[in-house]
């Protein structure tokens, strides 16, 4: 019987992907384990391993091909014993199909038949009655529905739970979503106590067309956007509208921490690679970085925390999300327990994750979740800015350049290497005072960096 082969998803995220490359061709054996193919997500390129054994009769979707939906048909297997040929002509056994889309497609069959048998009206309702109703879901429950409803209707905008399911046992399917686009949407059920009033309609972004409009024509030139661009755009959207941003700065003295680490990098020992003898470790600012920040997190733990509408969420280790500058966008990999780990290992696994993220072989585990985020533009010399918090982090710390700056200490001005440090807070899950304690904390650390040792 032949076996459909689709779009898997690679991350808990993926709507869509591209099918960068084939590694196999039509007429290639495969088996369980097996590398097939290379997908290209918005951050990194996944290698697709078989999952049955066969033969490739038919590649659907080309390599090269963008924008492919996860769960589409991008080939078939033809099984032990079948002729590719039959499989991918589709003249022999119908393809294996996944039980949702099997229920789907009875459904489907089911209520074509009843209208055929059903006795014709003068004028025919524009949409069909559907013969079995969804049972009103309870409050949180998630509605009945296949993967395929529930795409569509994120799609469109449409509440999925508002939707009158025709599937079995009332399930939602494709047609009952089409259904209710068609007939302006299903809205959601008011919340209790809300106030009547409706809310104004948020302001939309300029169109494609005004915007060219303002220039003059061959003044310019279109560059489509990729995946991880739009990613990245409709994160950041909606971070600021979902998130209430409220911002700490705090000047950091780093002249012990500079001093610290010029003696650890010289106590580095030596190893013997191909390119020759290197040092076992080289840290950098942002490792210490990385570190005090963990600490602070460890210290502070009320501000270790991701906020849902039910919980607040209190994380047991500093998972560090480190922001990486990637041709088209960036991308943040996280340093794992960084609050048990020593600087030379949070360096060592740092230089590798940034150089994998470089090269989009980053896993998604790799680079999702988190409990904070660290993003460093003092190497372009940058003094302070705020950066925009990433759900589901409740904090993200903006580092500024370290710059020799006059200072008064003890009745006396002088010179010190000072570092900005912004630390933007999600108000819903960290207050006021607790954000500028764990600044304070953070700040303990970077000026105090022996502490890190221990």
């Amino acid at each position: 019987m032949p076996i459909n082969i689709t779009m898997p998803a690679l991350s808990p995220t993926m709507e869509e992907g591209n099918l960068s490359k084939w590694l196999v061709k039509e007429g290639d054996k495969v088996g369980p384990g097996d590398v097939i193919a290379e997908i290209e997500t918005d951050k990194a390129t996944m290698e697709v391993e078989a999952v049955d054994e066969g033969t490739v009769a038919k590649i659907v979707v080309p390599a090269g091909t963008e924008g492919v939906k996860v769960n589409a048909l991008i080939a078939i297997l033809a099984g032990e014993g079948e002729d590719a040929a039959t499989a991918a002509k589709g003249d022999g056994a119908a393809p294996k199909a996944s039980a949702p889309q099997k229920e789907e497609a009875k459904a489907e069959a089911v209520q074509a038949a009843a209208k055929s048998d059903a006795p014709k009206a003068e004028a025919a309702p524009a949409v069909a009655t559907p013969t079995a109703s969804a049972a009103p879901a309870k409050s949180g429950d998630r509605p009945f529905s296949s993967p395929l409803a529930r795409r569509i209707a994120k799609d469109a905008g449409i509440e999925i739970a508002g939707v009158t399911g025709s599937g079995p046992h009332g399930r939602i399917i494709k047609k009952d979503v089409e259904a209710a686009i068609a007939g302006g949407g299903a809205k959601a059920a008011p919340v209790v106590g809300a106030p009547a009033a409706a809310a104004p309609a948020a302001a939309k972004p300029m169109s494609d067309d005004a915007v060219l409009k303002l220039f003059a024509e061959g003044s310019y030139e279109l560059v489509p956007h990729d995946g991880m661009r739009k990613t990245i755009a409709k994160r950041l959207v909606e971070a600021k509208s979902t998130i209430p941003h409220f911002y700490l700065t705090l000047d950091c003295e780093l002249d012990a921490l500079l001093a610290l680490r010029a003696q650890i990098n010289s106590a580095s020992p030596m190893r013997k690679t191909e390119k020759g003898d290197v040092p076992a470790y080289k840290l950098s600012v942002n490792d210490m970085i990385i570190k005090a920040m963990a600490l602070a997190l460890r210290d502070v733990p009320e501000a270790n925390v991701s906020w849902t509408d039910a919980n607040m969420v209190k994380h047991k280790h500093s998972d560090v999300g480190v922001a990486v500058s990637i041709p088209g966008g960036l991308i943040t990999p996280i340093i794992r327990n960084a609050e048990e780990k020593t600087l030379s290992t949070i360096s060592n696994e740092m230089k590798d994750l940034a150089k994998r993220a470089r090269d989009r072989k980053l896993k998604p585990e790799e680079y999702q979740g988190g409990t904070t985020a660290v993003s460093n533009l003092g190497m372009f010399g940058v003094k302070d800015f705020a950066a925009i918090v990433n759900p589901p982090h409740a904090t993200i710390l903006a580092i500024g350049a370290g710059e020799e700056r006059a200072v008064v200490k003890n009745g006396e001005i002088k010179i010190a290497t000072i570092m900005s440090i912004t630390l933007s807070t999600d108000h819903r899950a960290v207050d006021g005072a607790l954000g500028a304690e764990l600044a304070q904390a953070f700040k303990r650390h970077i000026e105090n960096p022996m502490g890190m040792l221990v």
